[in-house]
């Protein structure tokens, strides 16, 4: 295992790497700079470095030893539309657009264990540090599976972490099966003709429809779902006219639908478009149902998952996390196509941490350090000389 003086010579410069990427934050599938950047920090030493890979994502490759085995790291390099408000030195400079997810930090981390490895050569088989674009909702995963990364790159095992601000500093958790849940967006249309105010009667009222609409969504998880199962049902966003005198043609209601179960999904989405097609009946109006699976539940293979979970107890504080959350992740993907997991180390400060995805976020530099020996000791264990 990696001990704390063998990276500490490391933390400096991968700080201010870190801070740097911060400060020129780029969305999915944009993160050239980034990209760049972290190739160039590969290829310095000495990795065998390939580019554009689902977009922008990059791979690089080291080899040590006989051995076919092999293990895959993944970190995620994109940011958020959001507009930050932490006045920090290096805070971002492109307007709405922010890390304020923590990939910057995830990017460092993954750097630092492959400067580690390189020079130490620990390990006896193939280490694959994949570089990924476009997390946040884009599937910047299934892209780079598409394009070939495990036929190129192949992977007995493939791991991710994300930090956690919930969790003190330093504290890595992950669990078998289930730990990130199944993230779909529903765009619901509701369409009428569009009249005078004053004149209701001879307007079918797409709003009213959609106001109806919005408390019905509300009674499916409630209702039809078994107690013992979980789901969320949020509605999010309803749209509809723009003068206070017009009942509108059309109105709009948008939300998230998170799962862990494909037979509890299925029947939120049946029960969905039922009481869509219900609702428009009812009031007279037109009613198109656009309902994306876009990202599956985050499953973990039980043996990787205690494979790290020991691995992480050499590193520090360990926790058999006991429930998922419904916040969602696109590394699902890899995980449907190479068995592996998904961990989460804590940053939380002094009992008190800014949400992830909030405009006062920040990565915490003081955890680079345990994230580098994390990723170093999964690839010594798991592909041990």
């Amino acid at each position: 295992m990696a001990s704390a003086l063998d990276i500490e010579d490391l933390i400096s410069p991968l700080v201010a790497f870190r801070q740097d990427i911060h400060a020129h934050p780029e969305l999915g599938f944009q993160e050239r700079r980034t990209a760049q950047r972290i190739a160039a920090e590969l290829r310095a030493i000495g990795l065998e470095v390939h580019e554009a890979i689902g977009g922008t994502g990059v791979v690089a490759v080291l080899r040590n030893g006989g051995s076919t085995r092999s293990i895959g790291l993944r970190a995620d390099m994109d940011a958020l539309s959001i507009q930050e408000q932490t006045n920090l030195p290096y805070a971002s400079r492109t307007d709405g657009v922010f890390h304020g997810c923590g990939h910057d930090g995830h990017v460092a981390m993954l750097l630092g264990a492959a400067q580690h490895l390189a020079r130490t050569l620990s390990f006896d088989g193939t280490v694959n540090f994949i570089f990924q674009p476009a997390e946040e909702g884009l599937g910047g995963a299934r892209e780079m599976i598409r394009e070939g990364l495990f036929e190129r790159f192949p992977c007995d095992r493939i791991f991710a972490l994300h930090n956690w601000p919930d969790l003190p500093a330093g504290t890595i958790a992950t669990r078998p099966g289930p730990i990130m849940g199944a993230a779909d967006k529903f765009e619901i249309t509701l369409s009428g003709k569009g009249g005078h105010a004053a004149i209701p009667h001879n307007t079918p009222d797409a709003l009213l429809a959609a106001s109806a609409l919005v408390t019905q969504l509300n009674s499916i998880v409630s209702r039809n779902i078994p107690a013992m199962s979980s789901a969320v049902l949020s509605v999010t966003q309803m749209h509809g006219g723009n003068a206070h005198n017009v009942i509108p043609a059309q109105a709009w209601v948008v939300g998230t639908v998170r799962t862990f179960d494909p037979d509890v999904q299925d029947v939120i989405e049946t029960r969905l478009r039922e009481i869509s097609k219900g609702v428009a009946l009812s009031f007279g109006v037109g009613v198109e149902v656009d309902y994306d699976r876009y990202y599956p539940a985050t499953i973990n293979d039980a043996d990787a998952a205690h494979e790290a979970l020991d691995v992480a107890r050499s590193v520090g504080t360990a926790l058999l996390a006991p429930e998922p959350a419904f916040t969602s992740e696109d590394f699902a993907f890899m995980l449907q196509a190479c068995k592996g997991a998904y961990l989460w180390l804590g940053q939380g400060r002094d009992g008190h941490s800014v949400p992830l995805h909030n405009p006062g976020y920040d990565f915490n530099d003081d955890v680079l350090a345990t994230g580098i020996r994390l990723h170093v000791a999964l690839v010594e264990k798991l592909l041990a000389a």
